[in-house]
């Protein structure tokens, strides 16, 4: 690891530059508090919404939905069959009608010969058809650019309606549109009657709506209203989602209703359950069914009534933890549990792929095609050298005549994928993939034409995107989820690849393949807690000290223009700057306003963008792609995605589009570059923490410069081990699954 000293930086023209590659120590860790892991909220704050878009076909008069738009409608049909499969278990099962294939064949012959519809021999004269395999779909072919759409909205009248209820309260006019978009054609009617509606609207605080509720209900508005503390509720558990959290801790939601002046939060809490706002769940479940708020109070309560004297002394028993959540991520969880249930007990498990593993690139491919062979569901991990692993049971599925198709976070990654197995059409982006936009399409019954899928980057996959995926795969498909467990998490609620991996729900695959080189063999200590000095002849890795936040973006803009490229050879174009966060002084708007003054110098004219400048086009809440702006008309904003061209309308520019010279850690997951620039500001030590440092350093191939200006807090946080820091249902409902089916 080459250290410079002040001043300088790899490449600059000082006499003794060639001398400069002595290696430095990093600072041994201290017995200081460990710092602050970043909460997982600011991975959704840094995806600004890019709300309902559409796109208009130029050709035909009927919409077309976008890709927001037909995640959107996937999330509602997800619901919608999970409400129909519950209602189903809670009716009788009539015998047989549960069956399907090969076994209600076999019920229908049997039922044939008993009523004497056809002799036993009927059924043994001939053999059976072979079924005709259907043949692999042929390639996507390249779209014309489509416009990312503007919000259609509501109807005028009703935007109209909502402002003059808003202008009463004296709350901004410029809400109107998201209320009346959120809360239907008679949302001024609903915030006349609930005025704490308000909440549901993005970057509005109790504070906010309790003050909008004053004003329209005068006396009659109080701290303990029913409707205030069932939107406090909602309103806390949803901010809990942007953290990451499926489910909530009761006692810590009453608690945070105390903090609010709720005077009873316990009656506040059973009135939100029995209407229907939050769910309740407990620690003890087996079966995944959530209790009724007085269940869950009884559970909660000490039986000492019922407890004998020698034991009523001895102290009241451990109460149950009861949680709390809300009904979308609730079933989304459990659709997921059925879902992997139901895909680990349909597989074929006799299937022979010996030869194919016996051609494998390495011993860790050999193993992931053998287990893939017996298992509907595997779990596979690994670092980037690892993701050759997946590529290589790709290619061997797709060599048995099995429709294979591998998934990725990113446009980025689908390329390297795709590369390493060696076809075009062998990877697609998940989004891109549930949405329709990309991938072989569905066949005649709603499934994914698939056979195999891979999905790469798991610990992207939050658990709403892991319910649609699940259930669109069909009865005997296979699901391999592969990712690195060290990377940050997704944006999204929920950890559903830690959950898998803690529930032991499947066979678990290790890779035994090192990432290489000197980027590779630091990342892999800091995976393991140790921030080791490692050589780096070819200047593969550098730290540039900085003594505070002004000279820490000085220095970035130095290697990004100027010392990367002459002295390691990767342009401008191909080097990436992480940052911590999107404020402060060195944050990724600072960063961004400092780089394009030096490399893309304009006015902005576009809405704050020149053509030339890198963007970050963010389609979806929790989904960046990189781009460069190309123009601007009329029509919107002309970028250039990955090779795709994408069209955003003026007035989604704002919300869906931002400078992306600099990056957050968060935004960077699932991407490499060939030089990653890590910047590290005095102010930045609370936001660090091990899987930030891993996923941040671990996103340069070639060459990795650190920034270093927060001194002992980089050891620090390397060293603490992170912390369950997502509060979900699925293990438990994974562990219940597999022991009542054992």
């Amino acid at each position: 690891m080459t250290a410079l000293p002040r001043g300088e930086t790899p490449g600059s023209p000082a006499p003794d530059d060639e001398d400069v590659v002595a290696d430095v120590s990093v600072p041994s860790p201290t017995e200081e508090a460990p710092a602050e892991e970043a909460p997982a909220e600011e991975a959704a704050a840094e995806e600004a919404p890019a709300g309902a878009d559409t796109a208009a076909d130029s050709d035909t008069a009927a919409p077309v939905l976008s890709e927001a738009e037909a995640e959107l409608a996937a999330q509602r049909e997800l619901l919608e069959r999970i409400e129909k499969r519950k209602a189903e278990k809670d009716g009788p099962i009539p015998a047989g009608t549960k069956l399907s294939g090969p076994a209600a064949d076999l019920l229908a012959a049997v039922r044939a010969v008993e009523s004497g519809e056809k002799p036993g021999a009927a059924f043994f004269d001939a053999p059976a058809p072979a079924t005709p395999r259907r043949p692999a779909p042929a390639p996507v072919r390249e779209r014309a650019p489509e416009p990312v759409g503007a919000d259609r909205g509501a109807a005028p009248e009703a935007v109209a309606a909502v402002a003059a209820v808003l202008a009463s309260g004296g709350a901004p006019e410029n809400l109107a549109a998201p209320a009346a978009g959120r809360l239907g054609a008679h949302a001024d009617d609903v915030l006349r009657e609930d005025p704490w509606q308000l909440l549901a609207l993005p970057g509005v605080g109790p504070e906010q709506a309790d003050g909008f509720a004053r004003a329209l209900l005068g006396a009659e508005c109080g701290p303990d209203d029913e409707r205030r503390t069932d939107a406090l509720i909602g309103w806390l558990l949803e901010r809990a989602a942007l953290r990451g959290h499926t489910a909530l801790d009761a006692a810590e939601v009453r608690a945070a209703l105390t903090g609010r002046a709720v005077t009873d939060p316990e009656a506040a809490v059973e009135h939100a359950v029995g209407e229907g706002v939050v769910l309740v769940f407990q620690d003890d479940e087996e079966d995944g069914e959530e209790g009724g708020p007085e269940e869950a109070a009884q559970e909660e309560a000490p039986a000492a009534a019922d407890a004998p004297a020698g034991d009523r002394e001895a102290g009241p028993q451990e109460p149950v933890q009861v949680f709390l959540g809300l009904d979308r991520y609730a079933l989304a969880e459990e659709s997921l549990a059925d879902g992997l249930a139901r895909l680990v007990n349909a597989v074929e498990k006799d299937a022979d792929w010996s030869g194919a593993a016996e051609s494998a690139p390495s011993p860790s491919a050999a193993e992931l095609i053998r287990t893939a062979a017996a298992h509907g569901l595997v779990a596979h991990t690994g670092g980037e050298a690892a993701r050759a692993e997946p590529a290589a049971l790709i290619a061997a599925a797709n060599g048995l005549g099995l429709r294979a198709l591998g998934t990725t976070h990113s446009t980025d990654g689908a390329r390297r994928l795709a590369e390493a197995v060696g076809d075009p059409s062998a990877a697609v982006t998940l989004a891109g993939l549930l949405s329709g936009a990309e991938g072989p399409g569905r066949d005649e019954e709603g499934a994914l034409a698939v056979d195999l899928l891979v999905v790469l980057d798991a610990p992207q996959v939050d658990v709403e995107t892991g319910a649609m995926l699940v259930e669109a795969l069909a009865d005997g498909a296979r699901l391999v989820l592969s990712g690195d467990p060290g990377v940050l998490g997704s944006a999204g609620a929920g950890r559903v690849f830690a959950d898998v991996l803690a529930a032991r729900a499947c066979p678990q695959i290790v890779s035994r393949t090192p990432d290489p080189g000197p980027i590779g063999e630091l990342v892999s200590g800091i995976g393991i807690g140790e921030l080791n000095q490692v050589a780096a002849p070819g200047r593969e890795v550098v730290i540039v000290p900085v003594r505070d936040a002004g000279e820490a973006v000085h220095r970035t803009v130095q290697l990004v223009a100027d010392s990367v490229p002459r002295a390691i050879g990767v342009p401008s174009s191909e080097t990436q700057v992480i940052t911590v966060g999107h404020g402060g002084s060195a944050g990724t708007r600072a960063l961004n306003e400092a780089l394009k003054q030096r490399l893309n110098p304009g006015p902005g004219r576009f809405g704050g963008f020149d053509p030339g400048d890198r963007i970050a086009h963010v389609p979806a809440p929790g989904r960046t792609v990189p781009g460069v702006v190309v123009s601007a008309d009329a029509e919107g904003l002309h970028l250039d995605c990955a090779g795709t061209p994408v069209v955003v309308p003026q007035e989604r520019v704002e919300a869906s589009v931002r400078h992306a010279w600099a990056l957050s850690a968060h935004q960077a997951a699932g991407m490499r570059w060939p030089a990653v620039v890590v910047v590290l500001p005095g102010d930045a030590a609370q936001g660090l923490s091990r899987p930030w440092v891993y996923t941040a350093f671990g996103r340069g191939e070639r060459h990795l410069s650190v920034v270093h200006g927060v001194d002992q807090a980089l050891p620090r946080a390397v060293a603490q081990s992170p912390a369950q820091d997502r509060t979900t249902r699925l293990r438990t409902l994974l562990e219940a699954s597999e022991a009542s089916e054992g």
